[in-house]
């Protein structure tokens, strides 16, 4: 996909009234999401990304602290200046294109690899993670006496 079809794609998705609006939301998103996913994941996103949207995104140190998916919405709301409603609307209409992009396998490790709360904000269902705490053994029927 080019840079101008992924415009073209967030316009559409996001139903902005310009092509220049589009692009504001996929820079600021696109950045947002590069100080937050790091590893591999990172490598290969950026890879299937077109080289404008690549450069955005891979221009981001990293934050050391990680950010759920609400806390995403809410840094991204602060650093742009809108609201966290409109915020969530943008990146609701980036991330799914970069969603359709990744692909369904990188798309499952990059949502594995962030905090609880972004799979929403890719247009996905939020699975809740199985818990860490060890599995009871099982119970079996003890014999009874006759």
């Amino acid at each position: 996909m080019t840079y101008q079809l992924m415009l073209e794609k967030v316009r559409y998705e996001g139903a902005y009234p310009t092509r220049e609006r589009a692009e504001e939301a996929v820079q600021a998103v696109l950045a947002a999401l590069g100080r937050q996913l790091t590893g591999d994941e990172r490598v290969e996103l950026a890879a299937r990304l077109p080289l404008e949207a690549a450069v955005t995104f891979t221009g981001q140190i990293p934050s050391p602290q990680p950010l759920t998916g609400w806390g995403f919405v809410k840094d991204l709301a602060a650093r742009t200046g809108g609201s966290p409603a409109t915020t969530r609307w943008d990146t609701g209409a980036v991330l799914t294109t970069v969603a359709a992009l990744a692909g369904r396998d990188l798309l499952a490790r990059i949502l594995a690899h962030l905090p609880s709360g972004y799979a929403p904000l890719f247009g996905r269902p939020e699975i809740p993670q199985a818990s860490k705490a060890p599995a009871a053994a099982p119970r079996t029927a003890e014999p009874q006496a006759a």
